[in-house]
């Protein structure tokens, strides 16, 4: 073979090798990953192929799947109260993909979970349709329909409600919210109606109770109460505390103010709880420091993200602040930044004597047969308080609504703790002040519930927003949902 047709001999092998190492790369190397690309139009035809399975709610589906017709992507999801329930599913759309349990629950839902693989092959096999399985909730029916109703005409705000024994997620809400079903499909309106909402200036796609982080005004109190009983700061709540009025926060001139005309100085902590003293609680801080105070709103879940499997932003408590700023934090101000369940967490644990147990509201995933593929079991994830100050915070959370700020949560027949709280926002709190409540209710059978409210009312006069005004009512009737259907 002369030179000239050796080269091109040697060139043409290696672009045939070249082309065999290209081929195995991509179906052995990639092949997964191809498969699986969201890009790849094939994924999306597989998702839709079949009727999504339903994400369960005491025992009833809440979500199903409807026909298409016109495109080859087959089946589309449907809810059930649709804005009521998408803080909880999320949504699943062929236009825009899925998210929250929607989402992470995907292989579940869709059937092809690697632990259905076996199910899958059997019914191939056997010629039965592949069929997706299902996921149960926590969530409690009438206590999420309480939430929602409470919420709905009150402009933007939120509801977690948690069972403080189990960790179980019972209510989460928020508002304004939306219907998924409005664009679950792929055709131009659906995309429209999703590119609207998303650019909403209130919000509606945006989960206020696990990705929005508010001052928590006053009910961060309770975190600085139980930093204080836990340091032994105080060790008789009955007894008078060094708390001067008007009190000069360290290294100011500024007085930390108390609202309006309520007696503050050297109050005992259950009556400074009682009627919500800045004085007394900002110079608690302030003499406990930020290492105690730190410590205390870490043991608690701040600054830390939770996964329910959904994720939580992380509340916030900073680890670097000058003695008057955590005199501030410690009254739920300054920088101090709390989502709706991280609040409905600390009255969780404080009503379970202590234990905070780990959120989550997926109770069990199911096969196509409703055979258990894997159940949640409860978990303690920290000791916030010991028994005794838990009882002894919980004392004091109920003199709050028996004869302070939170009477309006009263249950007759009920015991019920609870904090209010208004929290300032905006530049020199130039904007509506957001209402809180926290609370837990208490009945001879045990405690069913903790509840954590907030309310963004930009109806309401100034003067008339405030925890015990806007936010306890709608705890008090999330919290008689739970205990009515137990």
């Amino acid at each position: 073979m002369n030179k000239p047709l050796r080269r091109i001999a040697i060139f043409c092998g290696l672009l045939v090798l070249t082309l065999l190492i290209r081929d195995n790369w991509l179906q052995y190397v990639k092949a997964d990953s191809l498969a699986s690309d969201d890009n790849n139009r094939r994924v999306a035809i597989e998702r839709y192929s079949t009727p999504r399975g339903d994400i369960i709610v005491d025992g009833k589906s809440i979500t199903g799947s409807k026909a298409t017709s016109g495109t080859d992507l087959k089946y589309k999801r449907t809810w059930k109260d649709g804005p009521m329930w998408s803080p909880v599913t999320g949504y699943a759309s062929q236009v825009v993909g899925a998210s929250q349990l929607e989402s992470i629950d995907d292989g579940i839902l869709t059937g092809n979970d690697d632990r259905l693989f076996f199910r899958n092959t059997l019914d191939m096999i056997t010629g039965k349709k592949k069929e997706g399985g299902n996921v149960v909730t926590t969530l409690n029916t009438a206590a999420q329909k309480a939430a929602y109703d409470g919420l709905k005409n009150r402009g933007k705000g939120a509801v977690a409600a948690i069972e403080p024994s189990t960790g179980k997620i019972l209510a989460l809400a928020s508002t304004p919210s939306y219907d998924p079903s409005s664009f679950a499909g792929n055709s131009t309106k659906d995309g429209e109606t999703f590119s609207q909402l998303d650019k909403d200036k209130d919000k509606p796609l945006l989960n206020r109770a696990l990705r929005e982080t508010y001052p928590p005004g006053s009910t961060f109190k309770l975190v600085t109460a139980a930093a204080a009983l836990e340091s032994g700061k105080v060790s008789d709540p009955d007894a008078k505390t060094d708390s001067p009025v008007p009190f000069i926060m360290k290294g100011t001139t500024t007085e930390l103010k108390n609202e309006g005309s309520i007696r503050c100085e050297n109050v005992p902590l259950r009556e400074a709880l009682r009627v919500s003293c800045n004085s007394v609680f900002g110079k608690l801080g302030q003499d406990m420091g930020l290492k105690t105070m730190l410590g205390e709103a870490e043991k608690f879940g701040f600054n830390k993200e939770q996964f329910v499997p959904v994720r939580a932003n992380a509340s916030r408590f900073d680890d670097k602040m000058n003695d008057s700023q955590v005199a501030l934090s410690s009254i739920g101000q300054y920088d101090t930044a709390a989502t709706p369940l991280q609040m409905a967490m600390v009255a969780s644990a404080i009503a379970n004597d202590g234990k905070l147990m780990q959120p989550y509201m997926v109770d069990q995933l199911q096969a196509p047969n409703l055979d258990t593929i894997e159940k949640t079991e409860p978990k303690e994830l920290s000791q916030p308080l010991s028994e005794k100050n838990a009882q002894a915070l919980q004392s004091m959370m109920e003199t709050v609504v028996k004869t302070g700020t939170g009477t309006s949560a009263q249950i007759p027949g009920v015991t019920v703790g609870g904090k209010t709280g208004t929290a300032q926002h905006g530049v020199d709190n130039s904007e509506k002040p957001y209402a809180w409540f926290v609370s837990y209710a208490k009945t001879t059978s045990g405690t069913p519930v903790a509840v954590a409210v907030v309310v963004e009312d930009g109806a309401a006069s100034r003067d008339d927003i405030s925890g015990g005004g806007l936010a306890a009512p709608i705890a008090k009737s999330v919290m008689q949902a739970v205990i009515n259907s137990k």
